[in-house]
């Protein structure tokens, strides 16, 4: 090699080496600050991180979520009756309960890396960064967990500051808890729109059902609602949501959850699906569930009942329900001609005193009539006014519970009255009290069975007499009829109009006292709450079936249940055909109507259900003088009624007591057989069977006489006024009959030891 050229290329060699050192000394220093420069960021992250930490909430207050669960009010089979609740609508519910489809619906939606991340995504961040570079807000590129610490823990407050406390806890919450837990409190405190919070709630907005219960195409829809609630709300008056739906269910087949089909099948039912608002309205059997929220109020507060996420199981048949109520608002709008204005009706189970049906009006969500009406003034009907609570003239409806007084006193149901006009009064300086009959006229003698069976009014108020008021008040209010306790005050306030409906009383009570003929004479209390429990299944309440006390014997309440069913005993008033009558069942029943016809009620019952039925008018206006019981107004309603609650039942029929045995008696005056006079069957509790003939028929010099005579508890001035009416009746039906007409010596023959009424004076059993 030659030399010289060796020496030329050696400068060029250096300068190449001194090249190389330079950039060698300038990526260091790059390096030395790239390092000083992450040292500094993580020193001013974690800066941050200590500053925006200082007040930082829990990880571990996302159970007790800002929303408090609403109580909900559920039938006995777990029907959805209402949600109560302040401002959010939220009940919790376990990932188990909530379809995978819609759990994976929402991750494909949301977040799909939700099982990978640590609480946060970067993309997310930078593409949020990059958003509101551009002016666009700090938005999007949340994952579930931070949407769920904002939702929960932090405000929708769109700054820097609050991005960054929200991964800080993300990132604290994805540590603290499964991936399945935080999924499941996210699907129960993210806001689906309106009131409803979680997916429970959203469920029963939008389609009237349970989240467990929903398919593909509803899962799809719940699940696009959060990114915009309002936008994509079926309600706001635009079709936003089938988009957004169908973006979902492109999401979940891109990400293999579903096939196209099956998104395309579920696409079809959304935009076939017609949403209604009345899912917002969220109340079934309202007047029920207003009552039972004010059972829940007394029993747990206010506060507890609005914002305690209680569960609540109560007694109602939501079927029964539905159909008593169509049943109650049909049949009071075809009664306007007879101006009725409202109606009500209750259904018992009266071996448990389980509400099964409870309408408390014809139409909760109805306008005030008539129109332009004051509320609580002059209106016929207020949705506001529950007509099953209020207080109301009975009429003659609680006639057998006189009649059970008598028997437990010793009468029988073959014992005979007088019916005839009687002036009640105790002197004669009293006002005149002379009822009449239902239908004006009066029959003569006639025995219990028959005046109860078409509800006669002078017998019922001539037994009154007898048995007493404070002991008939006592029964009523032992029975169940609590606006009948008989203090002082009460017995002062009433008198012998008491049994054709002097005092009122409720229709919730009504059926109860009727529930204790129906169940052999034990009263079970209403019941309309059989389970409550709170948001985490912890059992608050548990109704424990017991039996009630003993009001009433069984043989007592027998003889009343079947004289009720007895459709013969009141052919005379009601006809064969009557709406009493409930072809293929065995069932008791009584009616009642007020003076002037202000109200009218039907009150029946088999062993198995009570029907208690009113109707009138809520401003206590008279109705149209042609309703007529067992022909219109709450006997129509009624049998249609207990027909639905029958419907595929068996016959029941009321048990016969042991001590309750059949004789054959005098049809006429009830003893034992008199010869060339009918004869019929009488049940009687054993003890108090005739063991004579009746002293009404009495015979002289071979002819053969009625003595009717009854004497007059009532008078205080020495004035039999019951025996004026009789000689009265008989004067005006029997004058020249000399057989009604008999001659004084016979009738002191009659008399003798015996009582004026014509029968002998009953003594009261033993035990009874």
């Amino acid at each position: 090699m030659d030399y010289r050229a060796a020496r030329r290329i050696s400068p060029r060699r250096k300068r190449s080496i001194s090249f190389d050192t330079k950039k060698f000394l300038t990526l260091s220093t790059l390096l030395k600050y790239l390092f000083f420069a992450v040292i500094a960021a993580i020193i001013v992250v974690a800066g941050l991180f200590l500053w925006y930490s200082r007040d930082l909430p829990t990880p571990g207050q996302l159970v007790d979520s800002k929303y408090k669960d609403a109580t909900r009010i559920y039938d006995r089979n777990h029907v959805l009756l209402y949600s109560v609740y302040q401002s959010e609508n939220r009940t919790y519910v376990g990932l188990s309960q909530i379809p995978k489809l819609l759990q994976d619906a929402t991750i494909a939606t949301e977040d799909k890396t939700f099982y990978t991340d640590t609480g946060f995504s970067v993309t997310g961040i930078l593409r949020a960064v990059k958003n509101m570079a551009l002016g666009g807000g700090l938005q999007s590129g949340s994952t579930i967990t931070q949407q769920l610490v904002k939702n929960v823990l932090l405000t929708d407050q769109q700054t820097l500051s609050r991005k960054f406390k929200e991964i800080i806890l993300s990132v604290q919450v994805d540590q603290k808890y499964s991936k399945n837990q935080i999924l499941e409190m996210y699907l129960n405190n993210i806001p689906y729109g309106g009131t409803a919070i979680g997916v429970e709630a959203a469920a029963e907005q939008y389609f009237g059902k349970n989240a467990q219960d929903l398919d593909l195409a509803q899962s799809a829809f719940l699940a696009g609602l959060p990114q915009s609630p309002s936008l994509y709300s079926p309600f706001s008056g635009t079709k936003y949501y089938l988009a957004r739906t169908q973006e979902v269910l492109n999401a979940m087949s891109s990400n293999g959850y579903i096939t196209q089909n099956q998104a395309a099948s579920a696409y079809t039912e959304i935009k076939n699906y017609q949403f209604s608002e009345n899912h917002t309205a969220g109340i079934k059997a309202p007047y029920f569930v207003m009552y039972v929220r004010q059972l829940l109020e007394q029993k747990f507060g206010e506060q507890m009942v609005a914002n305690g996420g209680l569960q609540v199981t109560t007694s109602l048949d939501y079927n029964l329900q539905q159909e008593a109520e169509d049943i109650v608002k049909t049949q009071i709008d075809g009664l306007k001609a007879y101006d009725v204005g409202n109606g009500a009706a209750i259904v018992t189970d009266p071996k448990n005193g389980e509400i099964l049906a409870f309408v408390g009006g014809k139409d909760y969500f109805g306008q005030s009539l008539p129109a332009g009406c004051t509320p609580g003034s002059n209106c016929v009907f207020e949705p506001d006014v529950d007509a099953a609570l209020s207080n109301r003239q009975p009429g003659s409806s609680l006639k057998p519970i006189i009649y059970s007084v008598a028997f437990e006193h010793g009468y029988t149901p073959a014992t005979m009255i007088m019916d005839v006009q009687t002036d009640f009064k105790a002197t004669a300086s009293d006002p005149d009290y002379i009822p009449v009959d239902y239908s004006g006229k009066f029959i003569g003698p006639i025995q219990i069975r028959f005046a109860l069976g078409n509800s006669l009014n002078i017998p019922a108020v001539k037994t009154l007499a007898r048995v007493g008021i404070q002991p008939v008040m006592q029964q009523a209010y032992n029975m169940g009829i609590n606006n009948w306790q008989p203090t002082p005050q009460n017995l002062s306030s009433v008198g012998l109009s008491l049994v054709l409906g002097g005092r009122e009383t409720t229709l919730l009570d009504e059926t109860t006292a009727y529930s204790v003929f129906a169940n052999e004479g034990i009263r079970q209390d209403p019941q309309a709450i059989l389970k409550v429990t709170d948001s985490q299944g912890n059992v608050l309440y548990q109704y424990q079936p017991v039996q009630g006390p003993r009001v009433l014997p069984a043989d007592v309440s027998f003889l009343i249940s079947h004289i009720l069913s007895d459709n013969n005993a009141r052919t005379m008033d009601f006809g064969p055909n009557s709406w009493l009558v409930v072809p293929g069942h065995t069932v008791s029943v009584k009616t009642g109507t007020t003076d002037e016809k202000r109200d009218n009620w039907t009150i029946g019952y088999t062993p198995s259900y009570v029907v208690g039925v009113w109707v009138g008018n809520d401003d206590n206006e008279v109705m149209n003088q042609a309703i007529s019981s067992g022909e219109t107004g709450a006997s129509p309603i009624w049998e249609a009624i207990m027909e639905a609650a029958l419907k595929g039942k068996p016959d029941e029929e009321e048990p016969k007591p042991s001590d309750v045995i059949a004789e054959q008696i005098d049809a006429m005056a009830g003893g034992l057989p008199y010869p060339g006079q009918p004869t019929r069957a009488e049940y009687f509790i054993n003890g108090t069977q005739p063991t004579t003939q009746s002293p009404v028929y009495q015979s002289k010099d071979g002819k053969n006489y009625y003595v009717f005579r009854e004497d007059d508890p009532v008078s205080t001035d020495g004035v039999n006024r019951w025996q004026q009416g009789i000689d009265a009746w008989i004067q005006q039906n029997h004058p020249n009959d000399p057989m009604y007409n008999p001659p004084d010596d016979v009738i002191r023959q009659a008399t003798g030891d015996h009582s004026l009424d014509g029968t002998p004076t009953p003594t009261p059993t033993p035990g009874h």
